[in-house]
């Protein structure tokens, strides 16, 4: 047991890359055994997939949003094992997807039950993602009546300086042409999804993958989990849990006030599980996907905290 106040996160989409999980299964079993059940429950070959690509089959959202569950869960696992699970955590977040896997992880839901949802959740947003994404180096209050102005929303709300806007192509083109002549300075950058994600473009799938988070159990949690629509802890009623989920789908990613929430909670150890960002090509050349966010916010809210990375087999040992 850690006398630390320790919050585990993982990473949503952007953080998948061919070549995931492909060390962890070579040298853990227990990593091995966790891709071995998501191929069975999932009816295909996530493994190869995973360790092998190609990166545009793994990047369409109804794959990646199990190929990243998988990791995380398997990184998750193989951590437990080497701590002899003596590592705990005070809370738990993941953005966006990563809600899914800190559920899985809390005990709240089962992996099999995670994997269905998560894939269900990805063939909707591909189905009916129209749009795309765009990150604004601007405050959300800010980026909202700019948005609103051009027919977009805010999708995620990162960092204080850093707000994401989905909407239409066509739409998103307006605004960041308009973007120079109202705020010189700022620039924006286009996100690679298929969709406006976390917007009014996903309600129509968001009504449809209500029914798949009607067909799941929700058990009590091990650990507390915040909520990325609302920022703050999730309620125990199963139902609650289930609204949030709904309503995070067509809603902005509220990172920032999760980072708020951790912080009143006196976090004073992160650590991510899975995905992995950066040129290289092995997964011993990735980095964590949320640590520049979470280290930015963390230093806005002027609160200190320590960071580790569990992501691969390197970063899982040097963790444990």
């Amino acid at each position: 047991m850690s006398d630390q106040n320790i919050m585990f996160v993982f990473p949503g989409q952007g953080s998948q890359y061919a070549g995931m999980g492909s060390d962890l299964c070579a040298e853990f079993p227990t990593a091995a055994k966790i891709y071995a059940e998501a191929n069975e429950v999932l009816g295909f070959d996530l493994t190869a997939l995973s360790h092998n690509g190609p990166e545009e089959e793994l990047g369409l959202t109804k794959n990646t949003q199990p190929a990243l569950l998988t990791h995380q869960i398997a990184c998750f696992e193989v951590f437990k094992e080497l701590t002899d699970n003596r590592v705990q955590a005070g809370l738990t977040a993941g953005h966006s997807l990563g809600e899914y896997t800190a559920l899985v992880a809390a005990g709240v839901i089962s992996f099999a039950d995670g994997l269905r949802l998560v894939r269900k959740r990805g063939e909707l947003m591909g189905e009916h993602g129209e749009g795309g994404m765009l990150a604004l180096g601007l405050t959300v209050d800010d980026a909202g009546p700019l948005a609103d102005r051009f027919y977009c929303q805010v999708a995620s709300c990162n960092l204080p300086l850093q707000t994401v806007v989905g909407g239409t192509d066509a739409d998103l083109d307006a605004l960041e042409a308009a973007l120079p002549e109202l705020f010189p300075r700022k620039r924006a950058t286009r996100l690679k999804t298929e969709g406006a994600f976390h917007t009014y473009l996903m309600v129509t799938a968001a009504r449809e993958f209500r029914t798949a988070l009607d067909a799941v159990e929700f058990g009590a949690a091990d650990f507390t989990v915040l909520s990325n629509y609302t920022g703050v802890a999730h309620e125990e009623s199963p139902d609650s849990i289930r609204t949030r989920l709904f309503f995070q789908l067509f809603n902005p990613v509220n990172w920032v006030g999760c980072m708020q929430s951790a912080v009143a909670a006196g976090v004073t150890k992160f650590i991510e599980f899975g995905g992995g960002i950066g040129t290289g090509e092995t997964p011993a050349e990735k980095k964590p996907n949320l640590q520049s966010i979470i280290n930015k916010n963390l230093r806005t809210l002027e609160h200190e905290a320590e960071y580790a990375a569990a992501i691969n087999v390197e970063t899982l040992r040097a963790s444990a």
